[in-house]
C-alpha cells in the first residue's frame, strides 16, 4: 500500500562448512521473516557453507552439498510469496564464484557473482573464487536461447537460471527494482550499485561477510547509509556472525536498512542467536524523489536491463510496523547534533542577509517586530548578521505597529526584545490611519472582514518601506515558509519585503530555532553572540543574568498563541484570532508540506502518513479538515508564491519560483480534494 515494501536482512547461527545444518537454519529464519510479513529477506555472503570455509571451497562435497541446499531452500519455501536471497560458492563455465542466489515461489529466480575480490590482509578469496564482472558485462548470446541478454547457468534441480545483478518485478510490486553487490563491491571507488541505481535499481541489497575490527561498525554504517544516499535507494546489508570461523577473525553479524542516508533498522552486534531485523521502505518515495532530484533520466540503461531476471511479484505493506513516521519532518531530530544543526540553519540565514546588506550599501534594516515568533526570529538573525559584519546593533530599527489586535503581552515582549539586543525601537500606533482609510473607502471599520484586516496588514507594509527608503535601509521580510505554502499573508503587505529571511523556515522549525536561541542565550550567551546591549550605567550586559532574560522573553514568546493579530482581542483583553484554530495545526500543515513538496505524495497517502505521525494527538477528522484546507489554499495561492521577494534557500524545500517551485497560479486542486 502507497509503495510499502518490508524487508528483512537475517544473520542466522551456523556451523562452518555444516550446510544441513546451515540449511535447516535459513529455512526457519526466512519462514519467521516471511510469516511477519517480509516481502524480501537477505542472508549473508556464503551462508550456506559459511564464509570461512577457506581451502574447503575446493572440495568437491562441499561445492555439491551447496547446490542440493539452495534447492531445498527454493522447494522448502516454494507456498511463500517472499524473495529469499541466499550466498552459495557456484561453478560456472569451469569456474568458482561467490555467488548470491534469489528464490521464490520454489525456484531460483537468478544469480549474482561477486565482481570484486578482497585479496588484501585478512582476506584471500581470489585464492578460491573468480570475479563476475566478465558474466554482468554485455553478455548476450553466450547461453543460446537467452532472449533476456544475461548468461545462464545451469543448476541441477532448479535449471538454466540468469546470471544478473538486477532484478525487476511483475505484476504487483512492479516500482520495485533490485540492484545486487556483494560485500567488498560496496567498498571499491565505484560500486556496481552505482550504476544498477542509475539503471533504475530502487532497492540495493548486500549479502556480505564483513569482519569486526576497532572502528571499522562505524565506518560500514557511513558506507551503507552515504550510499543509499548517492543512489537515492534503500540499502539493505546482512553481514555473516559471530559463528563463523574465528580462526583468524571474529564477524558481528551488523545487519542494516538504510533509505537514502536514513538508518531505518540496525542489529546489535555480536549476537549469539540468529538476529534478524525489518523495515517498511517506501519504494514510491524514492521513484517519486528521483523524477525532480538527481541524474537518474541521463543515463543509457540498455545494458543493465536487457540482462535483468524478473520476479514474480513482491507484497505490500499494508501497515507500518517497522518505520517511525515524524511528527516534524523539518525539524532536526538528532538531539546530539541540535546545536550543529541549529548553528547551520542560522548561519545560511545570517550569510545571505549580510551579502544583500553589502550588495546594497544599506544604512540600516528596517523590520517590523510584532512580538511573534516568525518576527522575533528575524530579528535575531538580524541582530547576528550586524554583528557578524562588525556593525552596531543601534542601526536596526525594529518598528512595533499595535493595531486593533495589539495584546499588551506581544506589544511588551516586542520592547523587551528589542531592548535587550539593543536596537532602535520606534512605535507608531496604526489605529487613526486606518480609520481614515475605512472612511476614504467607504468601508465600515465595524465590519470585520477580509478588507478590515488587509488595510491594517498594508498600512504597517507602507510604514515600513517608507521608512526604509528615508533611512537608506531594506524591509527584513519575517513571513515563513508555512505561511508561504498556505498563502497566510496579505497580498504586497507582510507578502512583500526586501529581503525575507525566514523564507525557508516553517513554523514548526521557527519554533525550534527560537527555543534552541533561548536554551544557548542561558548556557552561554557571549559565546553565543547575541547583541545584548549595555545597561544605563555601562555594565556589559552580556552575563547569565541578562542571557535569562532574553530566554525568558523568547520563551513567553514561545507559549504565545499564533496570531496576525489583526482582530480585536477578547474581552480579557488575550488574542482572539488563533490562526491554528483557523487553519489547523501547523505541525500538520508542514507534515503535509514536507511530503507533498518534497515527495510528491497524493493527499491520499498524506492522510495515511499523518495518522501514524499523529496517532496519539490528532483525530481523523482533524487530519482531514487541516489537508483539504492545506489543499485548497496550496493551490489557490500560488499567485502569491510567484512574485515572493528574494531570501536564503536553507533546506531541501523551497516554494521560491527562482528556485524549486514552479507551478501554474491557476492549476485545478479538484483532483486532489476528491482522493481525501
Amino acid at each position: 500500500m502507497f509503495g510499502f515494501y518490508r524487508f528483512a536482512c537475517v544473520s542466522p547461527v551456523l556451523k562452518v562448512a555444516d550446510t544441513a545444518y546451515n540449511t535447516e537454519e535459513i529455512i526457519r529464519s526466512a519462514k519467521i521473516a516471511a510469516s511477519n510479513g517480509a516481502a524480501f529477506v537477505v542472508f549473508p555472503e556464503l551462508c550456506i557453507t559459511g564464509y570461512t570455509c577457506s581451502d574447503l571451497f575446493h572440495q568437491e562435497l562441499l561445492l555439491l552439498n551447496s547446490t542440493r541446499s539452495l534447492v531445498r531452500i527454493a522447494d522448502a519455501l516454494k507456498e511463500s510469496d517472499a524473495v529469499i536471497a541466499v550466498g552459495l560458492p557456484l561453478r560456472i563455465f569451469g569456474r568458482l564464484y561467490n555467488c548470491a542466489a534469489f528464490v521464490q515461489h520454489g525456484r531460483v529466480v537468478a544469480i549474482t557473482p561477486k565482481i570484486h575480490l578482497p585479496n588484501q590482509r585478512e582476506f584471500y578469496e581470489k585464492r578460491h573464487f573468480s570475479s563476475g564482472r566478465d558474466l554482468l558485462r554485455g553478455s548476450c548470446g553466450i547461453s543460446a536461447g537467452n532472449s533476456a541478454g544475461a548468461v545462464t547457468c545451469f543448476i541441477e534441480g532448479a535449471g538454466e537460471v540468469p546470471v544478473t545483478n538486477f532484478i525487476t518485478v511483475k505484476g504487483s510490486g512492479s516500482e520495485v527494482r533490485i540492484g545486487v553487490e556483494l560485500c567488498e563491491d560496496l567498498w571499491t571507488p565505484a560500486p556496481p550499485s552505482g550504476e544498477l541505481a542509475l539503471a533504475g535499481a530502487n532497492v540495493i541489497v548486500n549479502l556480505s561477510a564483513s569482519d569486526a575490527l576497532v572502528g571499522k561498525c562505524d565506518y560500514r554504517r557511513n558506507l551503507v547509509m552515504n550510499q543509499s544516499a548517492r543512489c537515492m535507494a534503500a540499502y539493505v546489508y546482512a553481514s555473516a556472525g559471530v559463528h563463523e570461523s574465528t580462526t583468524d577473525m571474529v564477524f558481528s553479524g551488523h545487519l542494516m536498512i538504510a533509505e537514502n542516508g536514513s538508518m531505518l533498522a540496525e542489529s546489535k552486534p555480536f549476537s549469539r542467536e540468529t538476529e534478524i531485523v525489518y523495515a517498511d521502505v517506501d519504494v514510491e518515495r524514492l521513484n517519486m524523489q528521483r523524477l525532480s532530484e538527481g541524474s537518474f533520466q541521463d543515463f543509457d540503461s540498455r545494458a543493465i536491463i536487457a540482462r535483468a531476471a524478473t520476479l514474480d511479484c513482491l507484497r505490500g505493506c499494508n501497515t507500518l510496523l517497522y518505520r517511525y513516521v515524524s511528527p516534524t519532518p523539518f525539524v532536526p531530530g538528532n538531539t546530539e547534533t541540535r546545536d550543529t544543526s541549529c548553528t547551520e540553519i542560522f548561519n545560511i540565514q545570517c550569510a545571505g542577509l549580510a551579502k544583500r546588506l553589502e550588495a546594497t550599501r544599506s544604512k540600516r534594516a528596517v523590520i517590523g517586530l510584532s512580538g511573534g515568533l516568525d518576527s522575533t526570529l528575524a530579528l535575531l538573525v538580524v541582530a547576528e548578521t550586524f554583528k557578524l559584519l562588525n556593525r552596531p546593533a543601534k542601526e536596526i530599527l525594529a518598528l512595533t505597529m499595535p493595531g486593533f489586535g495589539t495584546t499588551h503581552r506581544t506589544r511588551n515582549n516586542a520592547v523587551e526584545l528589542a531592548k535587550l539586543l539593543g536596537v532602535e525601537l520606534r512605535t507608531i500606533d496604526i489605529q487613526k490611519a486606518c480609520l481614515q482609510h475605512f472612511a476614504d473607502i467607504g468601508h465600515d471599520p465595524q465590519k470585520l472582514d477580509v478588507t478590515y484586516e488587509n488595510v491594517q496588514a498594508r498600512e504597517r507594509t507602507q510604514i515600513l518601506m517608507d521608512i526604509a527608503n528615508s533611512e537608506g535601509g531594506i524591509v527584513i521580510g519575517t513571513g515563513d515558509l508555512s505561511e508561504i505554502a498556505l498563502g497566510w499573508s496579505t497580498y504586497n503587505a507582510d507578502h512583500m519585503s526586501m529581503y525575507a529571511v525566514n523564507c525557508d523556515i516553517p513554523k514548526t522549525l521557527v519554533r525550534h530555532i527560537v527555543n534552541w536561541y533561548a536554551d544557548r542565550a542561558v548556557r552561554n550567551p557571549s559565546e553565543f553572540g547575541t547583541h545584548l546591549a549595555p545597561s544605563e550605567t555601562g555594565a556589559h550586559l552580556e552575563t547569565r543574568e541578562k542571557g535569562a532574560e532574553l530566554a525568558a522573553v523568547l520563551r513567553d514568546i514561545l507559549d504565545t498563541p499564533v496570531s496576525p493579530e489583526l482582530l480585536p482581542a477578547d474581552s480579557s483583553g488575550q488574542i482572539a484570532q488563533k490562526t491554528e484554530s483557523i487553519l489547523g495545526a501547523y505541525e500538520l500543515h508542514d507534515f503535509f508540506l514536507y511530503h507533498f513538496a518534497k515527495y510528491g505524495a497524493s493527499p491520499e497517502k498524506l492522510r495515511y502518513l499523518a495518522k501514524y505521525a499523529f496517532a496519539n494527538k490528532h483525530t481523523d477528522e482533524e487530519i482531514y479538515k487541516a489537508l483539504a484546507i492545506f489543499i485548497r489554499r496550496f493551490f489557490t495561492q500560488q499567485f502569491k508564491r510567484s512574485c515572493i521577494p528574494d531570501g536564503p534557500k536553507v533546506g531541501t524545500i523551497s516554494l521560491s519560483p527562482r528556485a524549486d517551485w514552479r507551478m501554474p497560479s491557476d492549476a485545478s486542486f479538484g483532483d486532489w480534494l476528491k482522493e481525501i
